[in-house]
Parts: C-alpha cells; structure tokens; sequence
C-alpha cells in the first residue's frame, strides 16, 4: 500500500479531493483514502464488533481525517445489495444508504457487494499479486471467476465487453453443498442436525471449517479441543496436528469442487481467482493441497477444466482495487448511472431563488423527490407546482416525469430486477412470491423503457378525440374495456369492440379526428391489421399498445410499446396485460390533467410520476 510521500504526492490527483473506499465484513473493516488511481493511504483495520452500527464505525475512521473534506464514497459490504436499504447477513447491522449519505455530509455513496468490488478488481492484478496453483492459462478477454471463503463464501464473476468487465452480483454462496465422498457425505449429515439446508457457505467458511474439524472428530472417535478456524490452520501447518491437517485437506477438496462448478458454470476461461481471509494464510502449502485434483475432478469434464487455471489472490486488499473502479466509473458517468446530482450542484447558483430551493430539496432528500408527486415536492419546498417544472427544463428534461427517470439511475443502489420461473411443483408461497416479484420487476423495467414523448402525443390525440374505439381480441378485450369505461367518463364517446368482423365494419365509419386504440400482446393478427388500415384510410388516427417491432406498431400514429416478453403456451399473458393496463391509467390521468391545464402536453408530464 502507498505510504505517506505517495499519498502526498497523489494528493491533487482528484480535482474534487480525496475518496473514501471500505471493504466492510462481517469481522473485520478496512479503510483507505485513494488521493489518485492505484493510490491508497490511511489503511486501518478495525474490528465491526466494536461499533454498533456502520455510521459509528465510518465516523470513528473520519475521525483522524477531520482536514479532509470528502465529496465521494464507496463501500463494499459482505451483502447483497439491492436497493437503498441494506441488512447485513453476519452483522446486526442495517441502514439506508441516502441516510448515510446524507449523514456524512457527501455527494456520492456507492454500497456494492464485496465479491462485486473483488470481480471488478480482477483485471488490474498483476502476476507478482498472484499465486497460481496448478496448470491452465487464461484466455484473453474470456470470463473470470472468483470466490472466497472468510465469514461467509463470496461468489461472482466478470465478463469482458468493449469497454471494460461487467461484474455478476452473485449469491453463489448459498447453492446447496454436494459431497463428493463419504466423508465429505458424514460432515453433511452433521450439518444437518442443525440446519436443514446446508450451502456451501456452512462449510466452505472459517465458521465452516469449525463444523468440519468437530464432525470429523468425532466421526474419528477423537476427543478434541474447541478450535477457531485461524487455530485449525495453525494446528495443522505450525503444530502438524493429524486432525487439523484432515480438517484443511477436506476444506481444500471442498473448495476445489466449488471452484470447478462456478467454472463449468460461467466458461470462466480466463480462470478462477481465490479471494477471503482464510485461503492466503496457508501459503504455499494450498498449492500442494487437494484443492487442484479436486478442481479437475470432473469427469467427461476434466480435460475443459484443466485448461482454466486457479490463482490464489495474494495482494492484500484486494477490494480497494474493485471499489475505486466502480466508483470512477459511475463518476464518469459509464456504469449506467450519471452526476446528475452533481450538475445540479454545479448548476445550483445559475437557478433562479425559487428554483434553487428545489434544488436544495434534490440535494437534501433525493429519494423523497423521486418518490413524491409535484404538488408534494412544491409544498415541501415552498414554492409553486410551474416552479418545480421549470427547474426539470432548466437542466434539460421535458419535465418531472424525464427528470425522475433519469435521476433514479444517479442514485446509489438500485432496485432488484428479477425473473423466476413459475413451476408446477411450486408451493403456493412460492408461486405467489414469483407472480409477485416477476410483475413488480416488469413494471420497474418498463418504467425504465417508457417513451414519454409517445405517451404525450397518445394523450393529445385522445384529449382532442371526436370519438375513441378500442380495438382488441384474446386477453387484451379485458384491457379494452376498462380504457372504455374510463374514457368514456370523461363525456368522450368510446365503443370497444372484440369481433374482428365488427371492428373491420367499424373502421370503415370512421372520420378524421376519430381515434383507435389498438391492443395486442403480438402485433400481427390479420384481422386487427386490416381494420387498422381501414381506420388510417378514413382518416383516423391510431395508437397501437403492442410490441415496437411488430407490424401493428409500424401501422400506428403512435405505438406504445410493451415489449415483455411471456410464454402464452403455458400460462396467460398476464404481466403483458397488467403493462397495458398501466398504459391506459397513465392515458387516463393525462386526460384528467389536460381537462384543467393551459398547456395539457408538457403539463401530463409534470404528473407521470405522481
């Protein structure tokens, strides 16, 4: 690590100062201020147990730095993280990332997952960083893996793009461990007295190895003494204790085994890295261990695995590496977020007063705004709902609803996108919370994808409407009927029809200013798309609310997409249908809006989020 005189000498390298990096485990937090690329100083070790909490711990760390003034952070927490709230698996710790943000006083708080920052290091390790262990050489620009067995067992992996890796956020730890032998099947059975299901965390962990060494002891009849797994590993390579030595030796074949499934799994070609507390503190004698054989044992599969080659990550803190990455490359703007807090920042004193007090909001409490309507967000900052419009289009957004699409993504953490698949062995649990997850991943998605300047021209077309039909036939009648009933309670004239005989006749009675909406998950029935010819023919207007490359869509004055993908044949298209039905609400609440606005287009998108 970087000493003073190289800390001092980076110490301008960011214009905006120094950034805080954490590797945060369930045992141990370590530290670093990066004053430029590659460069660490500060590096502390401090143990969580001493601090009942993770603003506590920063603080303390913060406390010998009080001249540094930090603008950006990013921490790597041994857990999941999938959004802005995070509860520690090992640790009884949780919080709210923008709270710590916000109680620290920064602009920026990455929280990744720690095996995610490991991943994202991989690439800039150097050979002299690393202990290989066995034959095999990596491929160029191919997969990598990576997994590490310390509290827990860390699992994740990068792929190579264009431009750099993208990181997998992996819970790989948690799979159910597989014996591979009789012993290996005794210790499981052990296990299983206490839990009913056994991962290869329970096992392939320092707590893990402690499991291993009392049930081979007594599976071999042996009276022994409590060990923590740092004495295991002192036993067997300081002392030549035989039971610690088994207990490694079975640790060692154990990890090989997971090491060669995340391999097979992921075509991790360009090889399998092992990171954690535990590994590294058996030196060489790891590269001796079962570890190698175990991780060729594979069968018809041994000669793809012993292609792969395994390393042993030896640098110590690895995760700075991955952190300050990630951390870069979302200032930078190229991981899929922005600054576009910054740039309000930076932009914040060419506001007009009233603008800047919205501003100030953004700033303060970025999650309240994201999830409040406009005449919240005026209140909460005095000033007028124009007002709030106005500040979205002084940073160049058409209005609320384009500015919170963008500004979700600038945030840290990020909302879990998910997808299981439903099974006829499901319990009802389990099916519930699949049907659940799986629409509320949908919608997420497709709010991310919506075309807000489609949806405007859709609401105009509708507002000025001489006459609306609804279009549709299968699933997406149910759809029709319900933008029928609420169109037509706005005094508008509306039919729905789902015969195609009728609505090829209907078609043909239409007029200009007369507008069809038409519904369907494919796009490409025959009959909808002769009556949508018949309806441009006569004048009408048409919107489609179908998937955007489907022939209904490139017939339409305007498509809404819903581009979800679901397999009919088994089940009912039912996300597609909730997507469309969303579509009419937000066409609903335009019409609402436009009923008692001077300006209805750029006014329904002050309300798309509220």
């Amino acid at each position: 690590m970087a000493g003073e005189d190289s800390e001092k000498a980076g110490r301008s390298a960011f214009v905006d100062g120094p950034r805080l990096l954490a590797d945060i485990g369930a045992t141990h937090a370590r530290f670093a201020l990066q004053t430029a690329p590659g460069v660490f100083g500060s590096v502390r070790v401090l143990k969580c147990a001493d601090f009942d909490g993770i603003v506590p711990l920063l603080r303390f760390y913060l406390a010998d730095h009080s001249d540094v003034k930090l603008h950006h952070a990013a921490l790597a927490v041994a857990n999941p993280v999938t959004g802005d709230y995070v509860r520690m698996t090992n640790i009884d710790w949780q919080f709210s990332t923008d709270a710590v943000r916000r109680e620290l006083g920064l602009q920026t708080l990455l929280i990744v997952n720690d095996f995610t920052a490991l991943a994202m290091a991989l690439p800039s390790l150097k050979s002299d960083e690393l202990m290989q262990v066995g034959g095999g050489s990596p491929a160029a620009n191919a997969v990598v893996g990576v997994l590490g067995p310390g509290t827990g067992l860390g699992v994740s992996g990068a792929i190579p793009t264009i431009d750099g890796f993208v990181t997998l956020g992996s819970e790989g730890g948690h799979v159910n461990f597989a014996p591979a032998d009789e012993r290996e099947f005794a210790i499981l059975q052990y296990a299983w007295r206490e839990w009913p299901h056994v991962s290869n965390e329970r096992l392939i962990s320092g707590p893990g190895m402690e499991i291993i060494y009392r049930a081979l002891a007594e599976r071999n009849g042996v009276r022994a003494q409590q060990r923590s797994a740092a004495a295991i590993i002192g036993g067997a390579l300081e002392e030549g204790d035989a039971l610690c030595l088994e207990v490694l030796e079975c640790f060692c074949g154990m990890l090989g085994g997971a090491a060669a499934n995340l391999a097979v799994t992921l075509g991790a070609f360009g090889g399998i890295f092992i990171g954690g507390g535990i590994v590294p503190r058996m030196g060489e004698w790891f590269a001796s261990s079962p570890f190698r054989a175990r991780f060729e044992a594979k069968g018809r599969f041994t000669g793809y695995l012993s292609e792969i080659p395994t390393y042993v990550i030896t640098v110590a803190n690895p995760a700075f590496f991955g952190v300050a990455t990630i951390l870069s490359e979302h200032l930078r703007g190229r991981s899929g977020a922005n600054t576009l807090m910054e740039r309000i920042g930076h932009l914040q004193h060419e506001l007009t007063p009233a603008e800047q007090r919205v501003a100030a909001l953004v700033l303060e409490q970025p999650r309240l705004v994201l999830g409040e309507p406009i005449a919240e967000i005026a209140r909460l900052a005095d000033v007028s709902q124009p007002t709030v419009i106005r500040f979205c289009r002084s940073l160049g957004f058409l209005g609320l609803a384009d500015f919170k699409l963008k500004f979700a993504g600038s945030l840290t953490g990020a909302i879990p996108v998910r997808h299981s698949q439903v099974r006829n062995s499901d319990s009802t649990h389990d099916l519930s919370a699949k049907v659940i997850d799986n629409t509320v991943s949908a919608i997420l998605r497709f709010r991310d994808q919506l075309d807000v300047r489609s949806i405007d021209r859709a609401i105009e077309l509708v507002s000025r409407a001489r006459r609306i039909e609804f279009y549709a036939l299968g699933n997406s009648r149910v759809v029709a009927l319900d933008g029928q009933h609420k169109f037509f309670r706005f005094r508008i004239p509306t039919s729905s029809y789902g015969d195609s005989h009728l609505f090829a006749l209907a078609a043909e009675l239409l007029k200009p200013g007369d507008v069809v909406i038409a519904i369907s998950n494919s796009g490409n029935m025959p009959e909808l798309l002769a009556a949508v010819d018949a309806a441009r023919a006569a004048g009408a207007d048409v919107i489609a609310i179908t998937a955007s490359s489907s022939p209904l869509a490139k017939k339409a004055s305007v498509c809404l997409a819903v581009d979800h993908a679901e397999d009919s044949t088994t089940f009912l298209s039912m996300i597609s249908r909730i997507l469309q039905l969303l579509l009419i609400d937000i066409m609903s609440v335009g019409i609402s809006i436009d009923a008692h606005a001077d300006d209805p287009r750029r006014t329904l998108i002050s309300h798309l989020d509220s």
